[in-house]
C-alpha cells in the first residue's frame, strides 16, 4: 500500500493491489458464448427498422435512376448512383430508427433495466470511477471529481464508491499541478474519502493502456467500474441508477447513459448542446429498442463489468504501420464487440438524467478531434473480420467506418453531379447510335422528378429533428426551462440553418482527413480544448482559405455551365465560401451570449442547472493554474514531499528498458548552473523523465532555489 506522510497530510495514494488478468484477445480464434438477455420481440424490432430502411433506398433508387433517364444512362449517370445509394441508406436507417424512438418515447421508457419506479435498491458491490486524464487542465479534473464526490455523499450512496484519476500527463508542470490539486482536495475532504491518484511513467497504449493498468493492478477488488472523460461529470443517483441495473442484470457487461452536452459558451457549442438535449433523447431510444443487448460503447460515462472487461476485452495492437496499424484508437466500438462475442450484454439508458459532458467549443477544436476519431474508426476495417462477432456489432464497427467515409462519398456525389451538367454541356449528343434502332435517343433528366427525391431526402433529415421537438414540447417543465414552444421551434429552425450551412465545411475537412490517413499520416494524440472557443480571425484565415477558394472557384464554373446547375449547389457553395466567417462567428462566445439573452438554444440545464455542474464550476475556482514545476517544487515543502512520495520506483540498471529521455535529460542537468539554463535545455520529454526520479528531482529543486 503507497502510504503518503506529510506534516499535514496522512493520506492515501493508492489502495491495496488487487491485481486481475486482462489477456489480449485472438481476433481470429472465438467460442460459442451464451446470449445475454435481451428484450422480448428484438428480431421483430430489427426487421421493422432495417427492412423500412431497405425499401425506402430502393424506391430513392428507383425515382434516382429515372430522373437519369435510367433505360440508358451514360456512364457518369450510372457512376452517380453509387454514392447515392449509399448515403440515401445511410439517411434512411436513421430516419427509421428515429421513428421507432419517437413511437417508443409517446408510448413509454422502453429500454428499463430495473423493474417499477420505486426507489432504488441498496447497492450490494463495489464501482471505481476512473478519470483518465491526458495533459488536462488540473482545475477542471480534480473539480470534477470533488463535485461527483460530494454528489454521491448527498445520494447516501458513497461508501459504493472509488475515485481513481489516471494520468498519463507528459507535461511536467501539469504532472505537477495535479498533484498539487490532488493535495488541496484531499485537505478539503474526509481523510476517509476513498480518491486516489495515479500518473504513469509511460503512457503506453494511450488511454486503453492507462485502463488496462488499473484492471491488471486493482480490477479484482471493484465488481464495476465507469469511465468518465475529463469534461465528464455525473450525479450519484445516475451512478446508484447504473450500479443497481448491473446488480439486476447479471448478465450485462456494459451499461451506457446518455450523456447531455452543458456549459457551451460558443455559439457552435450552445447548438451542439441544444441539438444533443433535444433531439439526441428520441434518437438514443431509437437505437436502444432495436440494438437491445447488442449495444454500442462510447468510451465514457458508462459503467462496465470488471471481469467481462478483463477477461474479453483487451485490445491487441493491429499488425502493420500507423495509421492503420499499432494503438486502437477507437477503442469503445471493439470493446463493446468483443464484451458482445463473450456473451455479454451490451445496454444502453437513454433517458437516464444526470450523465453530463461538455463539447468542443470550435469548429477547428472538433476538427482535430475527428481527425483521431477518423482514424481510428477506419482502423475498424482490420477488425470487422475478427471470429465470433455478432452481426449487430458488425454494424456497429461499419457505421463507425461510415460516418467518415460518406463525406467523400458527399463529395464525390456532387462532383459527379458536376460532370454530368458538363457532359449536357459540352458532349454532342448521340441521336442515333449504331445500333439499329426505331427511335432517336433523347438524352433527358427529369427536372421535377430530382426536385421531388431532393424534396423527400431533405424531409427524411428533418422530420426526426421535428418529431423530438414535439416529444419535448409535452414535458412542460422542460419546454418552460427552455424559452416555451415559440424560442424552441425559432432554436431548432436557427439551429437547422446553421449546420446546414456548416455540413459543406465539414465536408470538405473529413475528406481531406481520409485522404491523409488513406495515404499513410498518423494522427497522433492531443489534449482537447472545451472551454473558451475564441479564436483569432487570422487563425481561421489560415485553416480554412482553402474552402473559400474552392467555394468560390466551384460557383464559377457552375454559373459558367449553367445558372441552374449554380442554384442546385447553392447551399454547398454557400457554406464553402462563407466558410472563415461562419468557423469565427460560430466560435465566439459574445454570440452563444447574445442568442442566451434572447431565450434561443436554451436547454434546462442552463435555467435549472444540475447541482453537480454548479458544485464543480465553484471547485474550479479553487486552484492556481500550472506554473513551472521545478520552481513550484522548490517553493512548496509539502507539495515536494508529496511528489516525491509519489514516484514511481527507480529504475534498475541492467533491468529496466533504458529511459533515453531520463539519460539525456540527467546529462543536460549536470551542465546547468542554474535553472533558466537548465529549462533551456530540457525538452519537455526531458524534463518529466527528470521529475520522475529522485536524483533529479533533487538537482532540478536546489537549482531553482539557488
Amino acid at each position: 500500500m503507497d502510504t503518503l506522510t506529510t506534516q499535514d497530510l496522512h493520506i492515501e495514494a493508492l489502495p491495496p493491489a488487487a491485481p486481475l488478468a486482462m489477456p489480449e484477445q485472438d481476433f481470429s480464434t472465438s467460442t460459442p458464448a451464451r446470449q445475454p438477455t435481451g428484450p422480448r420481440g428484438i428480431g421483430w424490432r430489427r426487421l421493422l427498422v432495417i427492412s423500412g430502411a431497405i425499401v425506402m433506398t430502393l424506391a430513392a433508387t428507383r425515382e434516382m435512376s429515372l430522373v437519369l433517364n435510367g433505360d440508358s444512362m451514360s456512364t457518369l449517370e450510372v457512376l452517380i448512383l453509387f454514392p447515392f445509394v449509399l448515403l440515401f441508406a445511410w439517411v434512411a436507417v436513421s430516419f427509421t430508427s428515429a421513428l421507432a424512438g419517437f413511437c417508443i418515447m409517446l408510448i413509454g421508457d422502453g429500454s428499463r433495466l430495473l423493474p417499477g419506479d420505486g426507489p432504488l435498491p441498496p447497492l450490494r458491490s463495489r464501482t471505481a470511477l476512473l478519470m483518465a486524464t491526458y495533459n488536462e487542465p488540473p482545475a477542471r479534473i480534480f473539480a470534477g471529481i470533488e463535485a461527483i464526490h460530494d454528489s454521491l455523499l448527498a445520494a447516501g450512496v458513497a461508501d459504493a464508491f472509488d475515485l481513481f484519476v489516471l494520468s498519463d500527463t507528459t507535461d511536467p508542470d501539469i504532472w505537477v499541478a495535479e498533484e498539487a490539486h490532488w493535495q488541496a482536495m484531499r485537505g478539503r475532504l474526509d481523510p476517509a474519502a476513498r480518491i486516489y491518484y495515479r500518473r504513469r511513467r509511460r503512457n503506453v497504449s494511450r488511454k486503453t493502456g492507462n485502463i488496462a493498468e488499473w484492471v491488471t493492478r486493482f480490477g479484482a477488488a471493484y465488481e464495476h467500474f465507469l469511465i468518465l472523460d475529463a469534461d465528464s461529470l455525473m450525479e450519484g443517483e445516475a451512478l446508484h441508477h447504473l450500479a443497481a441495473a448491473m446488480e439486476a442484470t447479471p448478465d450485462a457487461g456494459l451499461v451506457q447513459s446518455l450523456p447531455v452536452s452543458i456549459s457551451g459558451q460558443s455559439l457552435l457549442a450552445r447548438m451542439q448542446q441544444f441539438a444533443g438535449r433535444i433531439y439526441g433523447p428520441l434518437i438514443a431510444q431509437g437505437i436502444a429498442w432495436w440494438h437491445g443487448a447488442e449495444g454500442n460503447y462510447w468510451g465514457h460515462n458508462a459503467i462496465i463489468r470488471t471481469r467481462a472487461f478483463a477477461e474479453a476485452a483487451g485490445l491487441p495492437h493491429l499488425r502493420g504501420r500507423k495509421p492503420f496499424g499499432g494503438d486502437i484508437l477507437s477503442h469503445d466500438f471493439v470493446e463493446a464487440a468483443l464484451l458482445r462475442r463473450a456473451g455479454w450484454g451490451v445496454h444502453m439508458l437513454p433517458l437516464l438524467r444526470g450523465s453530463y459532458e461538455q463539447g468542443p467549443p470550435t469548429l477547428m477544436d472538433i476538427a482535430v478531434r475527428d481527425r483521431r476519431w477518423a482514424q481510428g474508426n477506419l482502423q475498424h476495417a482490420a477488425v470487422l473480420p475478427t471470429r465470433g462477432l455478432h452481426w449487430v456489432s458488425r454494424l456497429h464497427l461499419l457505421t463507425g467506418i461510415g460516418s467518415y467515409i460518406t463525406a467523400p462519398l458527399w463529395l464525390l456525389f456532387l462532383l459527379l453531379g458536376f460532370c454530368i451538367s458538363l457532359e449536357a454541356r459540352f458532349v454532342r449528343p448521340e441521336y442515333f447510335p449504331a445500333a439499329p434502332t426505331l427511335f432517336p435517343h433523347w438524352p433527358l433528366v427529369d427536372p421535377v422528378r430530382a426536385m421531388w427525391v431532393f424534396a423527400g431526402t431533405m424531409m427524411l433529415l428533418l422530420i426526426p429533428k421535428v418529431l423530438a421537438l414535439l416529444v419535448f414540447l409535452l414535458n412542460g417543465q422542460d419546454r418552460r426551462a427552455a424559452g416555451g414552444a415559440i424560442r424552441l421551434v425559432l432554436s431548432m429552425l436557427l439551429e437547422t440553418l446553421i449546420a446546414a450551412m456548416l455540413s459543406p465545411i465539414t465536408m470538405l475537412t473529413q475528406t481531406v482527413q481520409v485522404i491523409a490517413i488513406l495515404r499513410g499520416r498518423d494522427s497522433g494524440w492531443s489534449a482537447q480544448s472545451r472551454d473558451d472557443g475564441r479564436l483569432p480571425l487570422g487563425v481561421v484565415v489560415r485553416g480554412y482559405w482553402l474552402h473559400t477558394v474552392l467555394g468560390v472557384g466551384a460557383g464559377i464554373a457552375a454559373w459558367l455551365v449553367s445558372p441552374w446547375l449554380a442554384l442546385w449547389m447553392s447551399p454547398v457553395l454557400a457554406g464553402l465560401v462563407l466558410a472563415i466567417p461562419l468557423v469565427w462567428l460560430t466560435a465566439r462566445p459574445g454570440a452563444g451570449a447574445t442568442l442566451r439573452w434572447m431565450g434561443l438554444l436554451l436547454i434546462p440545464e442552463e435555467r435549472r442547472p444540475p447541482e453537480v455542474l454548479t458544485r464543480a464550476l465553484a471547485l474550479r475556482g479553487l486552484g492556481e493554474p500550472a506554473g513551472e514545476a521545478a520552481s513550484r517544487l522548490a517553493g512548496d515543502a509539502a507539495l515536494l514531499r508529496l511528489h516525491r512520495r509519489l514516484l514511481p520506483p527507480p529504475r534498475r540498471r541492467g533491468i529496466d528498458p533504458l529511459d533515453v529521455d531520463a539519460v539525456l535529460g540527467e546529462a543536460k542537468l549536470a551542465e546547468a548552473d542554474d535553472l533558466g539554463t537548465a529549462l533551456r535545455l530540457l525538452t519537455p520529454k526531458e524534463k518529466a523523465a527528470v521529475l520522475a526520479e529522485g536524483e533529479g528531482v533533487e538537482r532540478l529543486v536546489s537549482l531553482a532555489r539557488a
